[in-house]
């Protein structure tokens, strides 16, 4: 990326790219689904697969629709609360820690005059953001809550984005989308986003870029200036 910063805004997903909760979401969602399977949950392969970076409902049905089982509206609503408890009880017995490099970037950017947003498909983001004591770095967030009452489509739709782009007054083209999940990069693409940077924390660069990304990074500290 070059030195000058050419962007209005950056638009930042949360589990993975902010904080090191992706894990404790993994984790939730093998042990809601091992007790339905007969195949256990692989998290290397299915977590990034089918449910990473999705509205948890979405995630449910994506999973269990890849291991041949239908379930209803109601059962995909039991598995997900499930889960949801699951991550509750994990985020209040071990607190979350922010990527260092990303939270360096953040502040390098609004000390610029980059306006930043987080837009995920938790539910539990603004909770995430306190615990990890970075609520204060985001003029807004688009959660799992937004998407629910406002009707928008979960990634790899962009809508999340779109939304977030319109209450900042930015243009797609004039903001950069950073994500870590392939869901979420297809999102930034499809938006039409100025640029779309992907976090290799768990999918491999290849797959990054095949999904939609412009440039591929370890860590956000590569890009700090």
């Amino acid at each position: 990326m070059n030195s000058q910063f050419d962007y209005e805004a950056v638009l930042f997903d949360l589990d993975g790219v902010l904080t090191a909760t992706a894990s404790l979401h993994a984790a939730a969602w093998k042990q809601t689904f091992d007790p339905l399977l007969a195949e256990p949950f692989e998290i290397d392969r299915d977590y990034l697969a089918h449910v990473d970076g999705k509205p948890r409902d979405a995630g449910v049905r994506d999973f269990l629709a890849a291991r041949g089982i239908h379930a209803d509206d109601a059962e995909v609503q039991r598995i997900g609360e499930r889960k949801q408890a699951l991550v509750e009880r994990a985020l209040s017995a071990r607190g979350v820690e922010p990527f260092a490099g990303s939270v360096r970037w953040v502040r390098q950017l609004r000390a610029g005059g980059v306006r930043t947003a987080v837009v995920s498909s938790s539910a539990n983001s603004r909770a995430v953001l306190r615990s990890a004591q970075i609520d204060g770095l985001f003029d807004l967030v688009v959660d799992g809550r937004d998407v629910q009452r406002l009707g928008l489509r979960g990634k790899p739709a962009p809508d999340g984005f779109l939304e977030a782009a319109a209450r900042l007054l930015v243009r797609p083209d004039r903001a950069v989308v950073v994500e870590d999940a392939l869901a979420g990069v297809a999102a930034g693409r499809a938006g039409g986003f100025g640029l779309v940077v992907g976090v290799a924390r768990g999918a491999a660069p290849a797959r990054l870029r095949a999904a939609g990304a412009d440039i591929v990074v370890r860590d956000l500290e590569e890009l700090v200036r």
